[in-house]
């Protein structure tokens, strides 16, 4: 039986994308009879047991960085990185791994790299992002700074040390293989969704409309963390143009992050505090029926690296939900969705084409049969993690076997 070590930033019981996937690989592994080991960085927070299980997946967990260094820049990148490496030694000589898989950031990669060669056996490196880009986004750095050339190679040179390198989608494959990478090294094991975890859209729950004040309005919606990159700004300067010719609009935030306070302040100064409302975050067990209150839901992603490379899950989630959607063309939606098909692309960045979107999709409700049927079926025969994660088995197999 093929032991695997997986190494991770986080995991569940924190939920976000990276949480999810991570859940679902690692039940797909367990089904193709691989027994999988798993371990997260100080990143998961503070700890005092040494493993935690949860949903039926045991976590080894590694504590926080202690001292001055711990919360200098650049210092607690390597104090974490220590820190990381101490701890995955110890877990994998207790479980004595055939391969230690390495998921993005590279903070947890180079560890993992000093780890296997020390104990003689293989290691992989699967990327969801890539660390840099993502610093841009949270505006700790600028692209071409010195912090984000120093990153980029890292990433570059950890890429060339492992065995094998996984990712998530065709965008990131060809900016792996663009850094003189053969081409055969990289693998893509794609996003995808669990159907057996989303029922189709529900009618709405008349409680929690009469609580939100939606009875009887056109809904436009967004699930999830509000990051900069989401584009939820241009979203609320799209909403103006789609209220005048449909006044009972109302656009229904869920969720939290970052640029809350932005976009309640950029609602207040286009006069939409009526029309836009923040939940907050809510109960992972309540998220299906704040879906089941969207008409449409929005994606509007700004186009950068970021996005031009990454697939997101939301989109796949709409999908097996039978859910409707408008999302930018950025290159990481273009991979996922066919326009006109599966869902509704406009130009990325543009407010305008999301407006038109938007008013051609709430006037033309015809479609919108057709629309959710081919999501349902895409994400079913394409996009399911039985699919995605038997991608994995030749790599695998052939690695654990000469370790």
């Amino acid at each position: 039986m093929t032991r695997i070590l997986h190494v991770l930033d986080h995991s569940i019981p924190l939920h976000s994308g990276y949480t999810f996937r991570t859940a679902a690989l690692l039940r797909e592994q367990r089904a193709l009879g691989w027994e999988t080991f798993h371990l997260t960085s100080p990143k998961q927070g503070g700890t005092s047991v040494p493993f935690e299980e949860v949903e039926g997946l045991r976590f080894y967990r590694t504590p926080l960085s202690s001292g001055v260094l711990a919360n200098l820049p650049i210092s607690k990148e390597v104090a974490l990185m220590k820190q990381l490496e101490v701890r995955l030694e110890e877990v994998a000589r207790e479980v004595r791994p055939d391969i230690i898989h390495a998921h993005s950031p590279v903070l947890n990669a180079l560890p993992a790299i000093k780890v296997a060669r020390k104990l003689g056996i293989p290691v992989v490196y699967e990327i969801r992002a890539f660390w840099e880009d993502a610093a841009v986004d949270h505006g700790s750095t600028n692209e071409g700074s010195l912090r984000y050339r120093i990153t980029r190679a890292l990433e570059t040179r950890a890429i060339r040390q492992v065995d094998h390198v996984f990712t998530i989608c065709e965008g990131l494959r060809a900016d792996i293989v663009g850094r003189s990478i053969a081409a055969d090294k990289v693998t893509v094991i794609p996003n995808a969704v669990d159907i057996s975890a989303f029922k189709l859209a529900s009618p709405p729950d008349p409680a929690l409309q009469q609580k939100w004040g939606l009875i009887g309005k056109t809904v436009i919606g967004f699930i999830g963390s509000f990051y900069a990159y989401e584009g939820l700004d241009l979203l609320l300067d799209a909403l103006p143009a789609v209220i005048e010719q449909i006044p009972d609009t109302r656009v229904l935030l869920v969720g939290g992050g970052p640029q809350e306070a932005n976009l309640r302040q950029q609602a207040e100064q286009l006069g939409l505090k009526d029309h836009v409302i923040f939940t907050g975050r809510v109960p992972h067990s309540e998220v299906n029926r704040y879906y089941d209150l969207i008409n449409i839901l929005a994606y509007p992603r700004h186009p950068m690296r970021l996005t031009e490379l990454v697939t997101p899950l939301k989109p796949l989630e709409a999908m097996a939900q039978g859910h409707l959607f408008v999302a930018s063309d950025v290159g990481g939606h273009k991979e996922l969705i066919e326009h006109n098909k599966t869902g509704i692309l406009f130009k990325a960045g543009d407010g305008e084409s999301l407006t038109l979107a938007l008013l051609n999709l709430l006037n033309n409700r015809h479609i919108w049969p057709a629309l959710k049927k081919n999501g349902r079926q895409f994400v079913e025969n394409e996009r399911n993690w039985t699919r995605s994660v038997a991608n994995y088995c030749s790599i695998i197999e052939k690695l654990a076997s000469l370790g």
